[in-house]
């Protein structure tokens, strides 16, 4: 039950992630979703069972899933850490944490290869975990994983307060608490290994309940955080849409009005209306640069304007963060950093 809940959240993830994948440079946190998942969807019991038979029925599907695990943590790590901190440095560890992960793989190889497993197992490691190799493979996976958590859960405590946007700052710490709980679950796994090799089963299965509520925990709570911003910045652009949009149509009379005179420096109306979507912002910047110039080289016009005229060009100037007096300067700054950035 508890691979099937894991694979279905990343799965959900990935489904979160889908939408803006266009609008990204870096797709390491895809790529880390669809491994993560891929990995867990190969632990689920029947199809472990299916697919292991298919490959000679000695749990090398356990061997590949497990590679999965660790190639996902690894694109995983580094997304959230190029997002939460974006300084060059952080591109120089990921060259070093490359070669890290393949020393990892070829470890987990080599420490699979001395493990006797002559047969399929959905429970590889409590059937098999009393093998010194088995223990080996094991926390060579976990240890690694440990690591990488750790260094990731810091870094989103660390960086979350620099975060200007409330849903990137409650993101990151739903990541730290995540990643604080794949620590946890790293612990329990390692304890579990030990007790096996010293013959303790039952503390090893008591030990196996702590294992399951992190799982549980842990991929909750990364999920969580990670598709939070997508979702949120999703909402956000559907809803600056509407509110351009309204924006536009009641500027478009004191616009026309005003501007009728200066057809040959005007925004073409067409142009409004068969713009892309992404440019509404900057057409409604530039008619509100021209009702302002219009005023400027003929005061006379501003007896044309109502109230109502006044009050959409207020609410124009407030929600694009700029004066028209001064085009160009948004006064906006970017409220998120690195690879979340719109």
């Amino acid at each position: 039950m508890i691979q099937i809940f894991a694979a279905a959240v990343i799965w959900g993830l990935v489904l979160c992630l889908l939408p803006s994948m266009k609008r990204r440079s870096d797709h390491s946190i895809m790529v880390a979703a669809v491994t993560i998942a891929t990995a867990l969807t190969l632990n689920v019991d029947t199809i472990y069972l299916e697919g292991d038979r298919l490959l000679g029925g000695r749990n090398v599907l356990d061997l590949v899933a497990n590679s999965f695990m660790v190639v996902g943590i690894y694109f995983l790590s580094r997304a959230i850490l190029r997002a939460a901190d974006p300084d060059e440095r952080t591109d120089r560890r990921n060259r070093g944490g490359f070669v890290l992960l393949g020393v990892v793989v070829v470890a987990l190889i080599l420490s699979f290869s001395l493990v006797d497993s002559p047969r399929t197992s959905t429970s590889f490691m409590k059937d098999f975990g009393g093998q010194g190799a088995a223990a080996a493979y094991s926390s060579i996976q976990f240890l690694y994983i440990g690591a990488v958590v750790t260094v990731t859960g810091y870094t989103c405590f660390k960086f979350r307060g620099e975060m200007a946007r409330p849903y990137f700052r409650l993101a990151l710490t739903f990541i730290g608490i995540g990643c604080s709980l794949a620590v946890l679950l790293v612990l329990a796994v390692l304890g579990m290994d030990v007790l096996h090799l010293m013959g303790e089963i039952e503390s090893m299965l008591r030990l196996s309940y702590v294992y399951d509520a992190a799982v549980f925990g842990a991929m909750a709570f990364l999920c969580v955080g990670l598709a939070l911003p997508p979702v949120a910045r999703g909402l956000e652009r559907r809803s600056d849409s509407r509110i351009t949009a309204d924006l536009l149509d009641r500027l478009a009379g004191p616009w026309e009005r005003t501007t009728a005179a200066r057809s040959g420096v005007r925004l073409n109306a067409l142009a409004v209306a068969s713009d892309p979507r992404g440019a509404s912002k900057q057409r409604l910047h530039r008619m509100l640069v021209e009702i302002q110039d219009a005023l400027l080289v003929d005061p006379e016009l501003a007896r044309s304007m109502g109230e109502s005229d006044i009050q959409v060009l207020a609410e124009a100037e407030e929600y694009l963060g700029t004066r028209v007096s001064a085009p160009g300067h948004w006064g906006a700054r970017s409220s998120i950093k690195g690879e979340w950035k719109s």
